[in-house]
């Protein structure tokens, strides 16, 4: 997945599962990372008609059709073409113009492909998934199963960012989770802390303009792209913090809410049972706010 995880849990059974759960990760990633060519949903935009689908897949993209479907078309996978295009996805860059991405555009939808007896049919052989805004937040609920599995009663699991916890921590605490100040081009080495969250049995999953975009010409240009102009989506919103049961759901729907922005995806989150959310945004003079959703609004710290 082209990134770090850390999973830490209470071993009362004296066991190391590290080499269990790269196994496991290694089987996730056959099914769905697009940065491995022989994967199933390489296959699957490659117009294999060999390729069997997996149970991951399958539930990847019930998801993904699900969510899809609540957010009225804000998350959608089928924008691969158009995430290539702008170079955030797994192929170079291209030239963008809207001559471009209006060529593209009649090959996004969710309506362009459908699954039928476990094979993906696709309205054109261009339609392609792009899964890294869903696919990673699955991985955690992978491997927090497997932990589950164990009978591991505390634990933590974040990969890339994405996070479920469950239990107490080494202190018999609720785990405390922090949340990125949206500093342009920060990373680990000068990150500063938001707010901090406390979890449990719950999934944590945040997405934000703010680390991966380009600036070219004086203008910037985030990764998050609005499935229905095909262009980097403009919001005041800089960072959606969403809280689910699962993490998959959580991952979906803070992408989600980035394309949304701030006042439609405040509406959106009130009136999904089961969400809770953070959002970072910017006033109409510049300056850093914030919205924390009413079931949490106890479990977070804000940091001044």
């Amino acid at each position: 997945q082209g990134t770090t995880y850390t999973v830490i849990y209470d071993n009362i059974h004296q066991q190391d599962y590290t080499t269990e759960i790269d196994s496991v990760l290694h089987t996730f990633d056959l099914s769905l990372s697009t940065y491995v060519p022989s994967s199933i949903i390489s296959r699957v935009n490659a117009n294999d008609t060999l390729v069997e689908l997996d149970d991951f897949f399958l539930a990847f993209f019930a998801k993904s059709k699900e969510v899809n479907e609540k957010t009225e078309g804000a998350f959608d996978i089928t924008l691969a073409p158009i995430v290539n295009a702008w170079g955030f996805g797994f192929t170079d860059k291209q030239k963008v113009d809207s001559i471009l991405i209006d060529s593209l555009l009649q090959y996004i939808g969710m309506d362009k492909v459908r699954l039928e007896n476990k094979q993906v049919v696709k309205k054109f052989p261009q339609v392609m998934l792009d899964g890294n805004a869903i696919a990673q937040g699955y991985s955690v609920d992978v491997i927090a199963a497997f932990l589950d599995k164990k009978g591991i009663a505390n634990y933590l699991v974040e990969i890339g960012g994405e996070i479920r916890a469950k239990g107490m921590n080494a202190k018999g605490e609720l785990w405390r989770i922090g949340v990125d100040k949206p500093i342009e081009s920060s990373d680990a080495s000068d990150r500063e802390l938001q707010a901090i969250v406390q979890i449990n049995n719950r999934s944590l999953a945040t997405s934000g303009n703010y680390r991966k975009f380009f600036k070219e010409n004086g203008q910037k240009y985030s990764h998050t792209i609005n499935p229905k102009t095909g262009f980097p989506a403009q919001s005041k919103l800089l960072s959606a913090t969403v809280i689910a049961k699962d993490c998959m759901s959580a991952d979906a729907y803070a992408t989600a809410c980035m394309v949304m922005g701030v006042e439609n995806s405040i509406a959106f989150i009130n009136e999904m049972p089961g969400l809770q959310a953070f959002f970072i945004f910017t006033d109409s003079e510049g300056n850093y706010k914030t919205y924390a959703s009413k079931d949490i609004e106890s479990f977070i710290t804000e940091i001044e």
